[in-house]
C-alpha cells in the first residue's frame, strides 16, 4: 500500500516544472488583469506594452525548451501556460465585462493550481531529499493553497497582494531553476565565493566539474547539469566525498520572496529600494555562510553526533552523511527559518506595508485576525508615503 502510494507521488513529479510555469502565468495573468483595471485611458498603451512582454518572454521559453533542450513535455506545457491563463482571462472579460470579478477568478484558479503544483512536490521534498522543514512545507502547502483560493473566492481582498507576491516571486525565481543560461552564472559564481570563504577559514577542497554524486543527490528524480561546482574532500585517505552547490544553494529561492513581496505592495520606491537593501544583500551573505558550513561540517566530518539516530531518522546506512543530514537537513534548515523571520522584520522596519503579507500568511495558519503594527512598533506610513 505504502509502496503504491509512493509510486503516485513519484509520478506526479515529473510534472512539477510545467506545472510551475502554469501557475506563474495564471498568477501573472491575474495581477495584469488588477494593475490594467486600475490604470487611466491615458495609461493603456503601457498596459498593452506590458501584455506584449509577457507575451514574448513566454515564447522564448517555448523555443528554448521545445528547440534548444528538445523537452517535449515541458515546450508543450509553456507553450499551453500562455494562451490558457489569457484564454481564460478573456473568455471571462467576454462573459462580465470587467476585469475586476475576472481577477479574481483567474487568480482564485491559479491558488488550485498551486496546490497541484505543491502535491506534486512532496515526494521529492519528503522522500528523496528527507527534508523535514521542506516536506513538512509542501504538505502544508496544499490544503493551504486551496484554503486561500476559497477566501479569495470568498471576497478576502488583501489576498491579491500575497497572490501579485506569489507572481514576482515566480517570475524571479523560475528563469534560475529551469534556465541553463540563468543558472550556470549563478551557480558557479557562488561556489567560486564559497570556494574562497573556506580558503579564508583554512580549508582548501579541490573544485572540480562534475554532476550530483552523494548518497541524497544520486538518489534525485532528475539530472542537474555539469558545473564547476563539486568540492571534493578526503576525511579519510580511501573514503572521497562531494559537496555539490546546486541552485538551491544559492539563495535565489529565499531571495525570490522577499523580491515578490516588496514588489507586490504599493508604496514609494525609495522604500521599496530600502527594504531590498536590507533583505537581499544579507540572504546573500548568510547563504554563503550556511554553504561553508554545511560543506566543510560534510567534507570533514565535524558533526559525526549520535549517528544511530540520525541513520536511523533519515533511512541511510551510510555513516559518512550523518555530518551531512546534520548540517544540512537539521541545524541549517532550522536558522534559515530563524533568519528569514529576523529579515523580515527588517523589512517591515523599512516597508511596513508589507504586513499585509504576513497577517494574512498568519491568519491562514492559525484563522485569527492580526493587527501586528503596535506588536511590532512599526510607524505608521505617512500620508506621503514616506
Amino acid at each position: 500500500m505504502l509502496d503504491t502510494l509512493l509510486g503516485i507521488l513519484a509520478w506526479f513529479t515529473q510534472w512539477s516544472d510545467p506545472l510551475a510555469w502554469l501557475v506563474v502565468g495564471t498568477f501573472t495573468t491575474g495581477a495584469l488583469l488588477g494593475w490594467s483595471d486600475r490604470r487611466s485611458d491615458g495609461d493603456r498603451y503601457l498596459t498593452v506594452g506590458v501584455w506584449l512582454l509577457f507575451g514574448a518572454f513566454w515564447a522564448l521559453l517555448v523555443y528554448y525548451y521545445a528547440v534548444g533542450q528538445g523537452a517535449v513535455v515541458e515546450g508543450i506545457a509553456t507553450l499551453g501556460a500562455l494562451p490558457l491563463a489569457l484564454g481564460a482571462a478573456a473568455g471571462l472579460l467576454s462573459v462580465m465585462n470587467t476585469t475586476r470579478n475576472s481577477r479574481r477568478l483567474v487568480t482564485v484558479g491559479a491558488w488550485l493550481l498551486f496546490g497541484l503544483f505543491w502535491f506534486t512536490l512532496i515526494y521529492h521534498f519528503a522522500v528523496v531529499q528527507k527534508s523535514f522543514v521542506e516536506g513538512i512545507g509542501t504538505l502544508v502547502g496544499v490544503p493551504a493553497s486551496l484554503y486561500v483560493a476559497y477566501l479569495l473566492a470568498d471576497g478576502r481582498d488583501t489576498l491579491f497582494v500575497l497572490s501579485r507576491a506569489i507572481a514576482v516571486m515566480g517570475i524571479v525565481f523560475l528563469p534560475f531553476e529551469t534556465l541553463v543560461v540563468f543558472q550556470r552564472p549563478l551557480v558557479e559564481t557562488v561556489t567560486r565565493q564559497t570556494e574562497f570563504l573556506m580558503g579564508v577559514v583554512g580549508h582548501n577542497p579541490e573544485v572540480v566539474s562534475g554532476n550530483l554524486v552523494n548518497e541524497v543527490q544520486q538518489s534525485a528524480s532528475r539530472e542537474y547539469p555539469s558545473y564547476r561546482n563539486t568540492f571534493e574532500f578526503y576525511p579519510d585517505p580511501d573514503h572521497r566525498i562531494t559537496y555539490t552547490i546546486i541552485i538551491a544553494c544559492t539563495g535565489i529561492g529565499s531571495m525570490a520572496i522577499f523580491a515578490g513581496m516588496i514588489a507586490a505592495v504599493r508604496a514609494p520606491l525609495r522604500r521599496k529600494l530600502r527594504a531590498l537593501a536590507v533583505s537581499i544583500p544579507v540572504i546573500y551573505g548568510l547563504n554563503l555562510v550556511r554553504n561553508v558550513f554545511i560543506g566543510l561540517s560534510f567534507g570533514e566530518q565535524y558533526l559525526h553526533v549520535f549517528p544511530n539516530a540520525v541513520m536511523t531518522l533519515f533511512a541511510t546506512s551510510d555513516p559518512y552523511m550523518v555530518s551531512y543530514f546534520v548540517a544540512d537537513r537539521i541545524m541549517a534548515q532550522v536558522l534559515s527559518v530563524v533568519a528569514l523571520v529576523a529579515i523580515t522584520w527588517l523589512v517591515v522596519r523599512e516597508l511596513p506595508e508589507v504586513l499585509v503579507i504576513v497577517e494574512d500568511v498568519l491568519y491562514l495558519l492559525t484563522g485569527s485576525e492580526y493587527d501586528l503594527r503596535d506588536s511590532l512598533g512599526v510607524q505608521p506610513v505617512r500620508a506621503d508615503g514616506e
